[in-house]
């Protein structure tokens, strides 16, 4: 009996070793295939659904990935990273913030980690595989390691095939999930020089209010 036991645990820590190879690879190939792209351009959908406090939210937004810089646009306000500041700008207030980038925590992914965030601070899983059209999409499951976190998990579904992301689920403590669904996804498009600059001259000169929260 305790034999069947040992080489029953056996069994299941193997497999369980391997779903967590299996999810690593697939991840690794992710980001490399992603890496090796010149730019990125996504179009999502995004829902964020709280049942609790009876909150539901739909909007659409884009991104734009080169290198670590960044054009973030959602919810009325378009976020630009030129590698060395980040820029909000809000059209309905006139007002542009200058800030230094922030180390995301696990609730809060910025578009510079989502490729290889998962290589620090989680452990992952392979989940379910769920046919799209003609695409195969397989879940890995990502639960993050410090119990001080906000998040309780984040499920994301990779196209396995064209190495793309399709879905990304993250599921607070507090109840509160966001899902973005990528609508678009091309790579190495003809990029404009200033697309991932802010043009200082241009919002000064329509009169926006550019708040200063830098320090050089």
């Amino acid at each position: 009996m305790r034999l069947f036991w040992s080489l029953f645990v056996s069994c299941i820590l193997s497999v369980q070793l391997f779903a967590q190879d299996q999810s690593k690879v697939l991840l690794d190939r992710l980001s490399q295939k992603v890496l090796s792209h010149q730019n990125i351009q996504i179009a999502f959908d995004y829902v964020l659904d709280n049942k609790d406090a009876g909150v539901q939210q739909k909007t659409a937004g884009k991104l734009i990935l080169k290198g670590k810089n960044y054009r973030f646009e959602m919810l009325g306000a378009i976020q630009i990273f030129d590698g060395k500041k980040v820029y909000t700008i809000v059209d309905d207030n006139e007002e542009v913030t200058v800030e230094a980038p922030q180390k995301s925590d696990a609730s809060e992914l910025s578009p510079q980690d989502l490729i290889q965030f998962y290589k620090q601070g989680y452990t992952y899983k392979w989940d379910i595989e769920q046919p799209v059209g003609n695409r195969k999409i397989q879940y890995i499951k990502l639960t993050p390691i410090a119990s001080k976190s906000s998040l309780q998990s984040i499920l994301l579904g990779i196209d396995t095939k064209n190495l793309e992301i399709y879905k990304v689920i993250q599921t607070g403590k507090n109840g509160t999930k966001t899902t973005l669904t990528v609508q678009s996804w091309k790579v190495n498009q003809p990029l404009a020089a200033n697309a991932l600059l802010f043009d200082r001259a241009y919002y000064t000169k329509k009169g926006y209010y550019i708040s200063e929260l830098w320090n050089d």
